[in-house]
């Protein structure tokens, strides 16, 4: 696995979660607060343990300092916050992976490589964006395929790249 093997991971994990995001607009608050839908979880506790989940990795990869981040133990934002949240966790991902030596993704710990733990960070994501879009769509905010051939298809200007 390559360096542009990951980023290609990560830009399909932003482009669907933007899609995501994008749905979630204009959703009634009652759905965006609702819990025990999902296990515990409902529509925008799915979205904030997906954004955890991410911080969490990255922090935890890097080595960052600091606290581990915990966004599901706070009141339940809203969707402004969590889109700019993610936009700061897409940028540290980035200028982490601007500076990332590639010999390092085969680096293991525990038995696993780094390249690895990025694939599941990214393959987590889809967990819960298909969660979300479930969701979504019941309440008719649907965000249509999420499909990486979809992503590869806005990539390269064919097909629907909303």
């Amino acid at each position: 696995m390559q360096i542009s093997d990951i980023r290609y991971l990560f830009a399909f994990d932003r482009w669907a979660t933007t899609k995501i995001l994008d749905a979630t607009e204009g959703i009634d608050p009652a759905t965006w607060s609702a819990t025990n839908i999902v296990d515990e979880r409902g529509l925008g506790g799915i979205l904030v343990h997906h954004l955890g989940a991410s911080q969490r990795w990255r922090h935890g990869l890097t080595g960052a300092p600091g606290e581990m981040p915990l966004p599901e133990d706070e009141p339940l934002p809203d969707l402004s916050w969590l889109r700019a949240s993610w936009e700061r966790e897409w940028a540290g991902y980035d200028a982490w992976f601007d500076r990332m030596d590639p010999a390092w993704l085969d680096q293991q710990e525990e038995g696993i490589s780094l390249w690895q733990a990025l694939a599941h960070v990214v393959n987590h994501g889809t967990q819960h964006r298909s969660e979300a879009a479930v969701l979504l769509t019941a309440a008719g905010h649907s965000p249509g395929d999420l499909d990486m051939v979809d992503y590869i298809d806005s990539v390269n200007g064919a097909g629907d790249t909303t």
